[in-house]
């Protein structure tokens, strides 16, 4: 069962992914941001009334508004990175957030055993090839590799704090709602600046109706790969779940290969390939 929740876990994640960035190559990335939590945040509030998750309210939900804080930042930019492409590259650098968890073990005093060594070493040499010809070419290109760099910072942050914002099933679900109203909240401040400096909030023919399902799934994957980690992590080993809910990426990847019919340099697919197995080497690490 819990090879089956965090591979359920990596379809979900990977799908969300390529619908945000898709729809932000077509509708300004805060609004994809602030539209599709809102849909999460919709359904998570009813699951806690149903649950009674207010009971778990406490002090420890401090750590789920923190992640909200830096969750619309980690979000913004994967989207963004998403849109520059190519999203073969983008999603599996984003799968360097890992590291951050390993970062906050040091700084307890764990000491990363020789897999997580040569993971840090792997996954470093990944994201400088995954820029292969990109990070001497346009700006826009780097750009990419940049914003996504910021994004696993961001969702590595989340994740971490979210591991402290709550201690069971029922109050994942309060955090996490408390988590995604605090993403609209920080959004939607962002966006309103946004337009006060003559951003757009919305693409020329005004809000995409049509879009509003694929907006709604972006939301909902996401809720629902948070809630089948969360089962997969509780009914077996949490590093097999994190191994296997870490493949996400080659989902995207697959997904762009097959509708967007993307295809990578051979330095790139090399760079990307190696950023995941860096991955994967820290997580069973």
């Amino acid at each position: 069962m819990t090879a089956f929740f965090a591979l359920t876990t990596s379809l979900l994640w990977g799908l969300a992914d390529f619908g945000g960035g898709l729809l932000t190559r077509r509708t300004p990335a805060l609004t994809v941001v602030v539209v599709s939590q809102a849909v999460a945040a919709a359904v998570l509030g009813a699951i806690v009334l149903a649950t009674g998750g207010w009971g778990e309210a406490g002090p420890r939900l401090w750590f789920a508004v923190a992640a909200g804080v830096v969750g619309p930042v980690a979000l913004l930019s994967f989207y963004q990175a998403l849109a520059l492409g190519p999203m073969g590259v983008v999603s599996p650098l984003a799968t360097l957030s890992v590291a951050v968890p390993v970062g906050v073990g040091l700084v307890l005093g764990e000491r990363p055993g020789m897999l997580q060594v040569a993971g840090i070493a792997v996954a470093v040499t990944g994201v400088v090839l995954a820029g292969g010809p990109q990070l001497g070419g346009a700006a826009v290109q780097r750009r990419a590799v940049l914003l996504t760099l910021v994004a696993a910072l961001g969702f590595g942050t989340v994740f971490a704090l979210i591991t402290e914002a709550s201690t069971d099933v029922t109050g994942l679900f309060l955090a996490l709602f408390v988590q995604r109203l605090t993403n609209i909240a920080v959004g939607g401040a962002a966006l309103a600046v946004s337009v006060r400096r003559g951003g757009a909030a919305l693409p020329e023919g005004g809000f995409p109706w049509s879009s509003l399902p694929a907006l709604a799934f972006v939301g909902l994957a996401d809720v629902a790969a948070n809630g089948t980690y969360a089962i997969a992590a509780r009914t077996g080993p949490v590093t097999v779940a994190a191994v296997l809910a870490s493949l996400y990426p080659v989902v995207t990847a697959l997904a762009a290969r097959g509708f967007l019919s993307e295809r990578l340099r051979a330095i790139q697919a090399a760079g990307a390939g190696l950023a995941l197995l860096g991955t994967l080497l820290l997580a069973t690490g």
